[in-house]
């Protein structure tokens, strides 16, 4: 009788496979980075937009100052209901909220709050935009102060 000793050669199954669950976690992990990245990145994309339109009805407002308060909505606008004291005010009011419904997520919100000035302060407009997040329970906002 021969006694022949068999060297194994290459992979056994165990080995492939204990391969496969850690390259498997490998790829879940970078899945789960991608969709944080996705996240990130579309939530600055709602950040910078409301920023543009907050500057942007701010910068209308600086270029139709009369009557000084035409642009009060005393808190959330409301586009149905516009202040009516200024057309161009009411037009830019309007599109001002067609912007904000366009570019940000629904339930997004324009607010514009006007503050006469005191003997040694000038008139402000607060300019509030707020949208939905997720993963915040309460909306995110913008807040842009002006002085005209």
């Amino acid at each position: 009788m021969q006694n022949t000793t068999r060297k194994s050669s290459g992979f056994t199954l165990i080995e492939v496979l204990i391969a496969l669950v850690v390259l498997s976690i490998g790829m879940l992990g970078i899945a789960a980075l991608y969709l944080d990245s996705l996240r990130a990145s579309r939530a600055a994309l709602a950040r910078t937009q409301a920023v543009t339109l907050a500057a942007d009805i701010g910068e209308r407002i600086r270029a139709n100052r009369d009557p000084a308060d035409a642009y009060d909505c005393a808190g959330v606008c409301d586009p149905d209901v516009p202040p009516g004291l200024n057309a161009i005010a009411d037009a830019d009011i309007a599109g001002w909220l067609d912007s904000i419904a366009a570019s940000l997520p629904e339930g997004s919100t324009g607010a514009l709050t006007y503050a006469a000035g005191l003997a040694n302060q000038t008139d402000s407009y607060t300019v509030v935009v707020s949208w939905p997040e997720v993963g915040y329970e309460d909306p995110l906002t913008v807040q842009l102060r002006i002085e005209i």
